[in-house]
């Protein structure tokens, strides 16, 4: 006998930093377990439109501009679940219309809370680590420790490709790569790498639904227009250069510490300061609205 088929539509609701969690009953499939808000796609519907309503029903917040997050197919041992995800960010006006006992949770406090398994995914993916440390040496990503990522800034050519093919494959989930490089890769690969970098030149040509579903984005920016656009398109966190004057790059005027703070309190994705970066920098970094850090030499 088949197991029932259904397609779910989850909401995946942001703002600033935090993201909004709810409780299962225990007369519930998968009950007693924290949940995203969402529910079963009815005839007639795009999951879309059901994402929707049931955020509208659920969380009793009407929202328009919702981007596709992820497709996962789970199966259990009574029930095949298709879940289509979608995620939007929470304007301030909109906070106190939210009914309980949906309550919001830092990314890290998600790791301790107890989702179903089909929600895996989407938990790797919204968790993010607080440092990023960018390199031209792949061997470096073997150094890593649990709290960093490293962006592998390098060009997108047969040499590249050939290293990243030999590079052990549980290590790929914590590397950056540009999109070209990425686009060359074989689909494992594709599936396992951490994220997606894009150059800001790469992130304003593009537009809401360009980015692949099911895969991690960040962006780098250097001003309030990028940043605000790399969310409207859906990206996951953006790397914010420079915050503060750099060796490396002397002729780049700094953001500083009031604009940088200026730009990340508006968004409701990660913020990365880039730019004269150290690891003591990560508490004034989230002083002012950031999330983590990322740099090439203190690393």
């Amino acid at each position: 006998m088949s197991k029932p088929n259904l397609h779910i539509a989850i909401g995946i609701l942001l703002h600033q930093g935090k993201v909004l969690v709810g409780w299962r009953e225990a007369s519930q499939h998968q009950g007693n377990k924290h949940e995203f808000p969402g529910g079963k796609v009815e005839d007639g519907e795009t999951p879309a439109e059901a994402c929707r309503r049931e955020i509208y029903e659920e969380v009793g917040i009407g929202l328009n501009n919702w981007q596709a997050f992820d497709f996962i197919r789970h199966e259990y041992d009574d029930v095949v679940v298709n879940l289509h995800v979608f995620q939007a960010a929470v304007p301030d006006e909109l906070l106190n219309e939210i009914q309980q006992p949906w309550t919001w949770y830092s990314r890290d406090q998600l790791l301790g809370l107890n989702f179903p398994k089909a929600n895996k995914a989407m938990l790797k993916r919204l968790h993010w680590q607080h440092q990023i440390k960018i390199s031209s040496d792949l061997s470096a990503v073997e150094q890593l420790n649990a709290q960093q990522l490293m962006y592998w800034r390098v060009e997108a050519n047969q040499e590249n490709l050939i290293a990243l093919a030999a590079c052990n494959i549980n290590l790929l989930d914590k590397l950056i790569i540009n999109i070209e490089l990425w686009k060359q890769l074989n689909s494992i690969q594709q599936q396992n790498i951490g994220a997606i970098h894009l150059k800001q030149a790469q992130l304003m040509h593009l537009k809401p639904g360009d980015l692949k579903i099911g895969c991690r984005h960040i962006a780098a920016c250097h001003d309030l227009i990028s940043a605000l656009h790399a969310q409207a398109i859906g990206c996951d966190a953006i790397l914010l250069s420079p915050v503060l004057p750099t060796a490396t790059h002397p002729d780049a005027r700094p953001l500083g510490w009031e604009q940088f703070a200026q730009i990340a309190k508006q968004l409701d994705i990660p913020v990365f300061a880039l730019g004269g970066m150290t690891p003591e920098r990560l508490t004034d970094v989230q002083h002012h609205h950031g999330y983590g850090i990322a740099g090439a030499r203190f690393l």
